[in-house]
């Protein structure tokens, strides 16, 4: 499990880490390693190249709003990343788009609500069936793109 944050998100990072080590999960830390400013388009790049190479079977980007990091790891093919903000949006994220990368944002949702999603996330399977079709499309979006349109 890749796991990154800016400086926003490193407080709930370093929580969430501690859980997920907790229930047996295996942890690659792409930092940050403070609350010091950082980029979060840095440690974003970082968790989605991990899952996009196949070290990391799914990863989690935490900054403020977690909407900048969505952004950033759907730039790297390979990548379903999704913002979840509540339980429904986790489950939807992974049995309709298969999400591969969580991104919370730290600064709106609160510590029990992130464990809470993150649990729900990891838990969710993709159901497949019509919703195959429908990221087998987004596949081929991504493709297009990758051969230059």
């Amino acid at each position: 499990m890749a796991l990154g944050a800016d400086h926003g998100g490193f407080e709930l990072k370093e929580i969430l880490k501690k859980d997920l080590a907790e229930a047996g999960y295996s942890i690659l830390d792409v930092g940050t390693n403070s609350k010091d400013a950082v980029d979060y388009p840095d440690f974003a790049h970082a968790v989605a190249s991990q899952v996009a190479s196949g070290k990391a079977w799914r990863g989690v980007i935490i900054d403020g709003a977690g909407i900048g990091s969505c952004m950033v790891a759907n730039k790297v093919p390979g990548v379903r990343a999704a913002l979840a903000y509540d339980l429904s949006s986790a489950i939807n994220s992974r049995e309709h788009n298969d999400a591969n990368v969580l991104t919370l944002g730290a600064g709106l949702i609160g510590v029990n609500l992130a464990r809470q999603i993150l649990k729900t996330w990891l838990e969710t399977a993709f159901a497949g069936g019509r919703h195959s079709r429908r990221v087998e499309k987004i596949t081929a979006i991504e493709k297009e793109y990758l051969k230059g349109g």
